[in-house]
This record gives C-alpha cells, structure tokens and sequence, in this order.
C-alpha cells in the first residue's frame, strides 16, 4: 500500500487508531482536521497532552485519576463516607458522576476477575478496598460491577470478603432501561428484569 503522508503524519495516524473507537480512517480524518485547525485545535491539544502526561496520577486512595492526590472525590467534604461504590473502571466512576447518581465515595478496581484471562484478586484493588472499608467505619458498598459473567464473579468475590467483616453488600439493579420497549430488550435483561422486580 503507498504511503499517503511524511512519516510524522503516518506515526501520528497510526497511534490515534489505537485509542477506543478509532480506526485508521477516523484517525486518518482526525489528523487532517487538526492539521486544518493546527492554532485551534493542534497546539492545543499538545500542550494539554503534554501536561496531563506530567500531571495526572492515580488516586491513592480509591484509583480515580486525576492532578490531585487523594482525587476531588475523595477529598469533597460534602460526600457521604459511610457508603462506598465499586466500580470496574474510571470510565464507569465518570459515568455515574456524569449522572449525579451517588453522593457516597468510590473504589476502582481496575477490571475484573477472570480464570480465562489469568487475573486473579491479587491483580486487582480488592484488597485495598476491603482495607479501606475495615479502616474506616463504612456501613455499605454498593458493587456497580457490570452485568458479565466477569463482573457478577467480581462482585460475589467481594461480596464474601465483606460479609468477613460484617459489612453489607448491595448490588446495582439490572433490567429494564427508562424509556426502553420490551420488544426491544434482549432474553438476558427481560429475564433480569423480571427477577429484579419490586412491589408498588
């Protein structure tokens, strides 16, 4: 295949497809449209690049990223301390704040277990969370693990660990999606939902 660009462009295209959702032709366009808007965008963008690279860690204390230790979560005052979720990854931590949907505090555990792919409790940060919640007088933790056959076993694991220490457990509810149609709905979330149902 001929090259269409210098070999800085090509670097450039190369290294945008390996982010989340971009293919050689979204990173293809990407890199011309920064180019087009190099004052706008472009140096910009190094430069923000560049300063996250240097700044940005992970949060000691509950696995947030962020230029802060311990992160803006943690350190809110207004946040209530006896509760705590757990979640897999920050993107899932970003997402619930996005929706304003836990005032508690969070504990990220960085994926989850899996006998197939070799990661066991100890390549995880449960043991951190279970230290934390021994530590400091939590009364609940809500696991906000996904609903995979590898977040469910994430989620019972701690669960066991908790229960150690008198600690409850609660899990996020699965089903039925706000403005969801039922024909719409997979066998697996009906089945949840139906499972999961409350009385009114």
């Amino acid at each position: 295949m001929k090259r269409q660009a210098g070999p800085e462009l090509e670097r450039l295209i190369q290294l945008l497809a390996r982010l989340p959702g971009l293919g050689p032709r979204s990173a293809r366009r990407a890199v011309l449209h920064l180019i087009k808007n190099r004052e706008k965008l472009f140096d910009p963008l190094t430069l923000a690049l560049e300063e996250a690279r240097h700044k940005v860690s992970a949060c000691s204390v509950c696995g947030n990223v962020d230029t802060v230790d311990p992160c803006s979560v943690c350190a809110d005052p207004r946040r209530d301390r006896s509760m705590i979720c757990v979640v897999e990854d920050v993107g899932d931590l970003w997402a619930l704040e996005r929706a304003n949907a836990w005032t508690g505090l969070y504990h990220v555990l960085g994926g989850t277990l899996s006998a197939l792919g070799g990661v066991t409790p100890d390549d995880l940060n449960i043991g951190s969370l279970i230290a934390r919640v021994s530590e400091s007088g939590v009364k609940e933790v809500v696991l906000a693990t996904n609903a995979t056959v590898e977040g469910q076993t994430t989620a019972h694991y701690i669960t066991e660990r908790l229960k150690e220490r008198g600690v409850s457990a609660s899990r996020l509810a699965h089903g039925v999606p706000v403005g969801g149609e039922l024909d719409y709905l997979d066998e697996g979330t009906l089945t949840q939902a139906i499972r999961a149902r409350k009385p009114l």
